[in-house]
């Protein structure tokens, strides 16, 4: 787990190949860890992503220590869905520090879902979770992790369904929302963890088809900026979310 990485102002910031599977803005997060760790303190409202290779939150309040959070999969455990009798269906866990995480230990987290969606959610973060500890078993170590730093605005959507049967357990028709316009980033560096499906040759050559440089302005550590960045080549655009056959709920 990460703090305050996956973030660029009020956007998200993706590793090269990760895709957004599900969103939901109107989540509240509770972090228990070390006291000496300010951002854990309070709970934070804002918007929770489900990806192939993580759960991202970002915070609606841009004047909080903790702007984002996000666990891969494999630093998850003890995962439970919880339906009291009075308030918010919620998940909780467990979640342990990544190396150059900003913070160090474990912490115990909760996840509300004030609009619903808490079940469905759960079962689809529980079902990655699988996925990802079999493509771990499989696959070689990935690079240590590293926050992204060399990013750029995604040029299509990275939360369109993927069209194909690895995601069909994915509750698309309970989460038709889909994040503000401009708000999700891709950076150049690949995931530094395993996601829930190997990575494809096409997007392993594409993660070394683009160089630049970043820098924090006026030393804001909550805005990057590119210079001189271009992005690497895309394969064809998904379909837009919307165009995805989707029931109510």
């Amino acid at each position: 787990m990460s703090l305050n990485t996956s973030h660029s102002g009020s956007g998200v910031v993706l590793y090269f190949g990760e895709r957004i599977l599900l969103f939901y803005d109107g989540a509240e997060l509770k972090l228990e860890g070390p006291s000496n760790v300010v951002p854990f303190k309070g709970t934070k409202k804002g918007r929770i992503f489900l990806t192939t290779h993580r759960i991202i939150f970002t915070n609606n309040n841009a004047k909080d220590t903790l702007q984002s959070f996000s666990a891969a999969f494999l630093s998850l455990s003890e995962l439970e869905l919880e339906q009291p009798i009075f308030g918010a269906n919620f998940i909780k866990g467990s979640v342990k520090a990544e190396a150059n995480g900003n913070w160090e230990g474990r912490s115990k987290l909760k996840l509300w879902f004030n609009k619903g969606g808490a079940i469905e959610f759960g079962r689809a973060m529980l079902e990655c979770g699988r996925r990802a500890c079999r493509v771990a078993q499989q696959m070689p170590p990935p690079p240590p992790y590293t926050p992204p730093t060399d990013f750029y605005p995604a040029e299509f959507n990275q939360y369109a369904p993927p069209q194909n049967s690895e995601y069909g357990f994915v509750p698309y028709n309970h989460f038709p929302d889909q994040p503000p316009a401009n708000s999700v980033y891709m950076a150049t560096a690949p995931p530094p963890y395993p996601g829930i499906a190997p990575i494809s040759p096409a997007d392993a050559k594409a993660q070394e088809a683009h160089q630049g440089q970043a820098y924090y302005q006026n030393g804001d550590g909550h805005n990057m900026y590119m210079q001189n960045a271009s992005a690497p080549a895309y394969p064809d655009a998904p379909p837009a979310y919307n165009d995805i056959n989707k029931k109510d709920n």
